[in-house]
């Protein structure tokens, strides 16, 4: 299944076919994640010394990426942006939100009604009466 009307290439990172498989294991999700990047690097017309270069990782770095090993968090990110592919990934990955309590304190501040005064707007200063 393919979601279209997406960001350009934020398809690479949500596309899921039913012949992948299981991804419940971390090394079948990075042996998907490396063929992914083998594959938009070879779209791009790119080897693999060219984009370790281009991204300023070691050519064995990027081999072992893209056959499924793990790497450092800063390589990968350092690739993705190479490939053009790292605003893409940024959006999968949405900001936090406020977290439930913060929601609270926010419904507490709020206003619930609106209370005009009993004595109605006036202008001059409340007394007694028994001043004259």
């Amino acid at each position: 299944m393919l979601l279209t009307n997406l960001p350009c290439n934020f398809a690479y990172f949500v596309y899921f076919d039913e012949s992948m498989g299981s991804l419940q294991s971390d090394e079948s999700a990075l042996a998907e994640v490396g063929q992914r990047l083998a594959r938009r690097r070879i779209e791009l017309g790119m080897t693999q010394a060219e984009l370790a270069e281009h991204a300023g990782v070691g050519k064995r770095t990027l081999e072992r990426l893209e056959h499924g090993d793990s790497t450092q968090l800063t390589n990968y990110v350092r690739i993705l942006r190479s490939l053009e592919l790292l605003e893409a990934w940024i959006e999968v990955h949405p900001q936090p939100g406020p977290s439930p309590m913060a929601l609270l304190r926010e419904q507490k501040r709020e206003k619930k009604r609106v209370r005009k005064s009993a004595r109605g707007e006036q202008d001059e200063p409340w007394t007694w009466g028994d001043e004259s």
